[in-house]
């Protein structure tokens, strides 16, 4: 388990983002990525800060946002508000840039990104962005028939849990957990918010919350 209080943090005078894995100035050799994931970050924006225009190319990029709004432009043309409970994928592709901004008007933002290596590199850059709201179940937010990334076999589920709830991750060789919010146990380990768990050929095991939770979990096939 990797524990909310282990990851590298980088703080800016409008942000702080928590890094689960090796990124930018925190190198670490042996924590580079999990299968095709090579970048979950947890960042909280103050109003009116984040991340100014900036390229991206060849990665398939996730946003979960938690708390307030964030304001996505890019050069395709596309613009949108994300709100608690908007999920966006932007498939990067043979180059992109966008802008990532925490409205000034919503109060402090919150949000989740995971980058994920995409099967084939230079593919025409796509941007696409749904509401979902998450069942006490896992709710599938990315892939199979979601929306869906240029990485075979990668998923994003989602659940919100009240305590006692109990729910099943996927039957996958691979599969990343992450608690945004709440706390429980996951194969009698105790698990709370910040915590990830990363998990190779141990598909099915059963997670109960002990508060009031919301969890996602990457599934991957290979």
């Amino acid at each position: 388990m990797y524990a909310g209080s282990s990851r590298f943090s980088t703080h800016a005078p409008d942000r702080l983002t928590r890094h689960s894995f090796s990124f930018g100035p925190h190198h670490d050799p042996a924590n580079l990525g999990f299968g095709p994931m090579i970048c979950h970050n947890d960042d909280r924006v103050e109003p009116g800060g984040g991340y100014p225009d900036h390229p991206h190319t060849d990665l398939e990029i996730v946003t979960w946002v938690l708390e307030g709004v964030l304001l996505h432009t890019d050069d395709r043309g596309n613009t949108t508000a994300l709100r608690p409970g908007d999920v966006q994928v932007m498939s990067a592709g043979s180059g992109v840039r966008h802008a990532e901004m925490a409205d000034a008007a919503s109060g402090p933002t919150r949000f989740l990104q995971t980058w994920i290596r995409p099967d084939e590199p230079g593919t025409p850059p796509g941007w696409r962005a749904e509401h979902v709201e998450p069942g006490p179940g896992l709710t599938t937010v990315v892939g199979g028939d979601c929306l869906a990334i240029g990485t075979h076999g990668a998923s994003l589920h989602i659940a919100r849990l009240t305590p006692g709830a109990t729910v099943r991750l996927p039957a996958a060789v691979r599969q990343h957990v992450f608690l945004a919010l709440g706390a429980g146990r996951l194969h009698d380990e105790a698990v709370g918010g910040g915590d990830a768990v990363r998990l190779t050929d141990q598909p099915g095991m059963a997670f109960e919350a002990t508060a009031d939770t919301e969890l996602l979990a990457w599934s991957f096939t290979s």
